[in-house]
């Protein structure tokens, strides 16, 4: 199933008048779902009535570790309201990037996704490059998930992050199988020599390849997001919807 991660849309809801146009004019589209990310502190309280409003459902939130950790309780309250299933952890503090650190904070996710889980939530993180960086044979990120246990800590991969960092994203894509239940689908392009975010099939990523992946390890959620789109951001997600739309189709028909 397609979302898009609001923070793509993030300069239009910081004004909650506008809320609901957003939410209304991305069901049009298409999309079905959003990941939460990016809302004007005063448009969240009004969030839950629009997104229903709109006949969308939110399947993640992004929340940041601190705050889970001061207010876990309030951020099980937003997510049960809005629907979610997943919290994301979208970056971990500099502090913690470091071996020690990654083996630190799979201790905390174990504790923190116990106490989220009577709410019905499941613990996610969510990489980008610096992840990859290596501390003897492993990097960051397989030290992570190599000692939180699938059951504390998921995995929401970023296509574009992991290519920035030299991976290939379908091959962590399918080392994840049945614990990558989002993914991060955001293509890369090179303009005038430098890597920036683009459009879904607007770049240099191969879609098939990762598309398979996402299909043979059960990924739930193909969410779409950019963090600077070049276009009008409304214009960027309607591309990216309609181009990977098409690419999911093309993956189903050749098994």
């Amino acid at each position: 199933m397609i979302a898009v991660q609001l923070y793509t849309l993030r300069t239009e809801l910081q004004d909650p008048t506008r809320l609901g146009a957003v939410l209304q004019r991305l069901r049009e589209i298409g999309y079905r779902s959003v990941e939460v990310a990016g809302l004007g502190s005063k448009a969240v309280g009004r969030f839950a009535e629009e997104l229903r409003r709109a006949d969308l459902v939110a399947c993640a939130a992004h929340v940041a570790l601190d705050r889970l950790a001061s207010d876990l309780d309030s951020v099980a309250g937003e997510c049960s309201e809005w629907g979610c299933e997943y919290v994301v952890i979208p970056s971990l503090p500099e502090d913690y990037r470091s071996e020690h650190g990654y083996l630190r904070f799979a201790a905390e996710a174990a504790e923190l996704a116990s106490r989220l889980r009577p709410s019905g939530l499941h613990l996610v993180y969510h990489n980008h490059s610096h992840e990859l960086e290596r501390f003897g044979q492993r990097t960051g990120l397989e030290t992570l998930f190599a000692t939180a246990s699938p059951d504390a800590l998921q995995a929401e991969l970023d296509t574009y992050w992991l290519q920035y960092g030299g991976a290939n994203p379908a091959d962590w894509i399918r080392s994840y199988k049945h614990r990558v239940p989002l993914v991060h689908v955001k293509d890369m392009a090179i303009d005038r020599g430098r890597p920036v975010d683009v459009e879904v099939g607007e770049g240099n990523l191969n879609w098939v390849e990762i598309l398979s992946a996402c299909r043979d390890a059960g990924t739930r959620w193909l969410v779409v997001e950019q963090d600077n789109p070049r276009l009008d951001p409304m214009q960027s997600v309607a591309i990216s919807y309609a181009n990977l739309v098409k690419l999911v189709e093309r993956v189903e028909l050749e098994g």
